[in-house]
């Protein structure tokens, strides 16, 4: 019973960590941050963006903003609601899901008269190719064998514990 258990977690293990390992946090703007002086687009387009990353939005809490928009919303920079937008200085995104993603500055005219806006497109998490395939199932622990008949007939070293 604990090594089905234990089974299980490793089988867990091989699955999430490699999403946490794997996961990159990009900083908006790197070391500019997320004003009306960065050209996101120039920034974002030579990155990959996957399920799991982060985006983290550096700015003087104040003087900009960050929403979360749709396609329309990006194009004629429309914001939300006040209460949707995010104002810390320090705005922290993980991206959850694939497919494209739209922010703004919602202060003043900064998106519309400053292009302050960014469009991402989320990849699905996919196995690298330096990322090794997930185990094969282990044998039944009710069979007291650990393979099948056939094979442990042909291999008789893996029955006998004193070779």
């Amino acid at each position: 019973m604990a090594s089905y258990r234990f089974i299980t977690l490793a089988i867990v293990a091989i699955i999430v960590l490699p999403t946490v390992v794997m996961a990159t946090e990009y900083l908006i703007g790197d070391d500019k941050g997320w004003n009306i002086n960065f050209k996101s687009q120039d920034w974002a387009k030579d990155k990959v963006f996957y399920v799991g990353d982060t985006l983290v939005f550096n700015y003087i809490a104040g003087n900009h903003s960050v929403f979360k928009v749709n396609g329309t919303g990006f194009n004629d920079c429309i914001v939300p609601s006040p209460d949707l937008g995010l104002t810390t200085g320090h705005d922290v995104i993980p991206l959850k899901t694939p497919g494209n993603k739209w922010y703004i500055c919602g202060v003043m005219r900064h998106c519309a008269d400053y292009g302050m806006k960014l469009a991402i497109t989320v990849q699905p998490l996919a196995l690298s190719p330096n990322m090794p395939p997930s185990p094969s199932p282990s044998p039944s622990p009710l069979s007291g064998k650990p393979y099948p008949p056939k094979v442990a007939d042909k291999r008789p070293f893996l029955m006998n514990p004193h070779w």
